[in-house]
């Protein structure tokens, strides 16, 4: 409703400014000031004043008096009129505006768009397969399962990728290092009972070997290190087995932590595959053949000053070695042959990479318009004893760990009297902890815009007044309780199956009755939603969608406040107020969804 109002507006506000001879090329079109009753409004009077040498105040009267006129000979469904508030204009809706946003908020679905028949790829996290996830990574696979979601969410098919660097020395010195030392040879025991912190120990061992010991020693390790990264190259069967046994072990480990945050893969597409089938090898000899190649400091490179990039990328070394780059090349235009559109979720750090990549990418007469990347910056660690974990820094398990031991004892505190009623058991609060302490940590990241720093600070991501993912959450678990509360008084429910006998008949619900302010306040946001969705896609910035989440949390404990609904003063009333707390839960629990918070139906 609410997008198809603003393509009214829009096009009102358009016809209008063209048959007052005005440029249509800004339209000024926002949400409103807060003391405005307004959904939406225009300040294009603004830009207009100078033109028309009148006071803005004035401009905006004659443009209401020109859009009153197209609005007349129109046919709208939802928008009804324009008035004028100093220099704004303020753009009403129709009746009917109300009725459908509620009798399409009450349905579970509500939020998500029309299938546009466009598939996407989204690759994040895509971490290195040498040990744990460190904390400070964590932002990629908040970001990039959010992005994911929301795209899902707007309408596109979706799939999920992690792109495993399982080609690099990196994966030749922990190939080396596990198959060279054993168990007697580690210093310490596995910080965690999980297979990538059990092996990451042979890595650490091989790479301060390689520091450590005698120089022949070491010339004899990396002749071998050497051998196995020959043997990719080449293709070489044995040698990839000896590979993956490794790879396969810490990416085993490393998908049961992301599995908490959640963050789920469609495929996990290894680097080798692309050596395998010969096409990183086509790509370098593409490249050699191209007027940007020298071959310079014994190797080949690119010279990419046309894309004002003053690095050469290089991607061959002289012994004909590829690099990571020569390979994610290769993935990236197969990429583009299986998706219409290629996310990318990448560190502040891999941004030169990025854009040679694109560069590099449009040589070889790619259509890079079909690229797009998402920058983040990283996390810093918060207070406390996270600051060390014996030298072996902070990893994701950890802050998840930390997030839910502190909101057990939050959730223990707040709840203390239903505990000792027993109106709450062990496992109640065990899964409320869990709930809220994950939910804080990815609210807490996913609500910052991307390429800024992040500080994590415990006291913010878990409090239960301020704009947090407890403070939104809490307003699900109201709308379930209100809902519950219904169902066992035998008021039938608004959106219910309407097979069942607790089913409320939709239609007849008046959305009109809902007189006070507060309550309109509270459907005017949920009409904004599909909205939210559609500009977040479109931006790729699911912080829209948080932010969203707090503007609504705030109209609903305004509405919780000052509306009763199981003791409205009628039943129209009632069964009115009963399905705006329906479409209220609805969409608290698809946006939290978009970010991975899940909704606790009781906290």
């Amino acid at each position: 409703m609410f997008r198809q109002f603003r393509s009214e507006v829009e096009t009102a506000l358009a016809d209008a400014l063209a048959n007052l001879d005005l440029p249509t090329d800004d339209l000024g079109i926002e949400e409103p000031p807060e003391e405005m009753d307004a959904i939406l409004a225009s300040s294009a009077s603004f830009r207009l004043a100078g033109e028309l040498g009148a006071a803005p105040p004035q401009v905006a009267a004659e443009i209401a008096e020109a859009v009153a006129a197209v609005i007349d000979d129109a046919d709208f469904e939802y928008l009804s009129d324009v008035t004028v508030a100093g220099p704004y204009l303020n753009f009403e809706t129709t009746e009917a505006y109300l009725d459908d946003t509620l009798a399409s908020g009450i349905d579970e679905d509500y939020g998500a768009l029309e299938d546009r028949d466009t598939s996407v790829v989204v690759e994040h996290t895509s971490a290195n397969p040498t040990g744990p996830i460190h904390v400070g990574r964590a932002r990629n696979p908040i970001i990039g399962d959010a992005v994911a979601n929301v795209l899902d969410m707007a309408g596109y098919d979706v799939d999920r990728h992690y792109y495993v660097n399982d080609a690099g020395r990196q994966m030749a010195v922990f190939t080396w290092a596990y198959e060279t030392f054993d168990e007697t040879d580690l210093e310490d025991p596995p910080a965690r009972n999980r297979i990538e912190y059990d092996l990451v120990r042979y890595y650490r061992k091989g790479n301060s070997y390689l520091e450590e010991a005698d120089p022949e020693d070491v010339e004899a390790a990396e002749d071998e290190i050497q051998s196995i990264l020959q043997g990719l190259e080449a293709g070489n069967e044995e040698t990839y087995e000896r590979v993956q046994t490794v790879v396969d072990q810490v990416l085993s480990g490393m998908q049961e932590c992301l599995a908490r945050l959640p963050a789920d893969f469609d495929e996990f597409v290894k680097e080798t595959r692309f050596m395998r089938d010969g096409s990183t090898d086509a790509i370098a000899d593409r490249l050699q053949a191209d007027d940007h190649a020298v071959y310079e400091e014994d190797a080949w490179q690119l010279e990419l000053d046309e894309w004002g990039i003053d690095k050469n990328l290089v991607f061959l070394r002289s012994d004909g070695t590829s690099l990571y780059t020569t390979r994610d090349l290769a993935h990236h235009e197969w990429k583009l042959e299986e998706y219409d559109r290629a996310v990318t979720v990448l560190g502040e750090d891999h941004k030169l990479q990025a854009d040679q990549l694109n560069a590099t990418l449009e040589i070889l007469d790619n259509d890079v318009s079909r690229l797009e990347n998402v920058i983040y910056s990283y996390v810093n660690l918060p207070e406390g004893k996270m600051s060390t974990r014996r030298g072996t820094g902070v990893m994701l398990d950890d802050l998840l760990d930390e997030a839910i031991d502190r909101a057990r004892e939050e959730v223990e505190t707040r709840l203390d009297d239903r505990i000792r009623d027993d109106e709450l058991t062990e496992a109640d609060v065990e899964r409320i902890a869990h709930q809220v302490g994950i939910g804080a940590v990815r609210y807490d990241v996913v609500s910052k815009q991307p390429a800024k720093a992040i500080t994590f600070e415990w006291d913010r991501a878990l409090d239960f007044e301020a704009q947090s993912a407890p403070y939104i959450q809490y307003v699900h678990a109201r709308c379930c309780g209100i809902l519950e509360e219904a169902a066992a008084a035998d008021i039938p429910i608004p959106g219910a199956d309407a097979t069942s006998a607790g089913a409320a008949d939709a239609s007849a619900i008046d959305a009109n009755v809902l007189e006070t302010a507060e309550a309109r306040d509270l459907l005017g946001e949920i009409a904004r939603f599909p909205a939210v969705i559609e500009d977040a896609a479109s931006e790729l910035k699911p912080h829209i969608v948080a932010t969203y989440t707090r503007k609504i949390a705030d109209a609903y404990n305004s509405f919780y406040r000052e509306c009763p609904v199981l003791t409205a003063e009628t039943d129209e009333l009632r069964d009115a107020r009963l399905a705006l707390v329906c479409a209220s839960k609805h969409t608290v629990a698809n946006a939290l969804s978009v970010l991975g918070v899940e909704p606790p139906e009781s906290m």
